[in-house]
Order: C-alpha cells, then structure tokens, then sequence
C-alpha cells in the first residue's frame, strides 16, 4: 500500500505493507536514523516523533497511520531555530553523555514548549517522564530543558 504524508515540512510518500511499524519507514525508507528504537515498545521515548502535532512514540504506530499526517522528526527539529537552541542547551548543560537517547529528550522538549514556552521545573519532569536514559541520572536533562526554555524567552 501507498502512503502519502508531510515529513519535516516535505510531501512524501512511501510503499509499505499493512504491518510495518512508523519507526521502521522513518528509519530505513527515510534514512532518518535519528530516530532509535529502544524498548519497541512504547516505553523508553528514543523513537519520540512529533506527529499530527503531538508527541508520540513511533515504534508503536502501525505506518499507514501517517497517511495525510504531518511528521517532524530530530532531523527536521534539529534544522529549527528552537530545536538548534534545545540542542545547544543539551550541550551547554552537560545533558549529552551516550547520546542515543538524547534526540528522544530533544523532540519531547520541542513538543512541550510549543504549547508551553515557560514550563516549570514540575512541568518538564512531567514532560519527559515517558523518555528513559540509562547513562544519566536526568538532572542535567532537565536543566538543558530548563535553559533552552530560557534562552528561547530571552530571544536568543
């Protein structure tokens, strides 16, 4: 079957079969890796996507769901001036240790403060409480979130 959707701000399209997974399409028709998949199972938010305006997790979407649908991925946010900001952040606060699953936290962050430019420290937990990282105790994640939220306010 032939699906047709908006990824990354671009009309595509792509033959898949009833059971593929949207993660799957994403990584390996797309060759947009920065998508992971973690637990494929809904659980750990490295596979985090933006999609139809909303945070998802894309190891758990069957693809054809995409259909007519507008999908933004870590390599789309990254190109944004609040994804460049979030990432900076990231880096500047110490956030980033192995890395896989940073994108994940990057497109949750995007996803929050889209709707919320101004969250608190309560409301980013609470944000990125469906994303997982093994190599960091979240605290710096936390504060990237925090800063990039910040510096957005402030205009730079």
């Amino acid at each position: 079957m032939k699906i047709n959707f908006k990824l990354n701000g671009e009309t595509v399209s792509a033959e898949i079969s009833p059971s593929d997974r949207l993660l799957d399409v994403l990584r390996e028709k797309f060759d947009l890796t920065g998508t992971k998949e973690g637990c494929g199972e809904g659980e750990c938010g490295a596979c985090s996507i933006i999609i139809g305006g909303r945070l998802a997790n894309s190891c758990i979407i069957p693809a054809f769901q995409a259909e007519g649908v507008e999908i933004e991925t870590i390599e789309g946010i990254s190109k944004t001036d609040m994804g460049k900001v979030i990432i900076e952040a990231f880096a500047d606060c110490g956030a980033v240790q192995c890395g896989f699953c940073i994108p994940g936290f990057v497109v949750a962050g995007t996803a929050l403060m889209r709707d919320n430019p101004s969250p608190s420290r309560e409301e980013v937990v609470t944000a990125l409480s469906g994303n997982l990282c093994r190599c960091t105790g979240y605290e710096k994640i936390i504060e990237g979130v925090l800063e990039a939220a910040k510096r957005l306010g402030e205009g730079k």
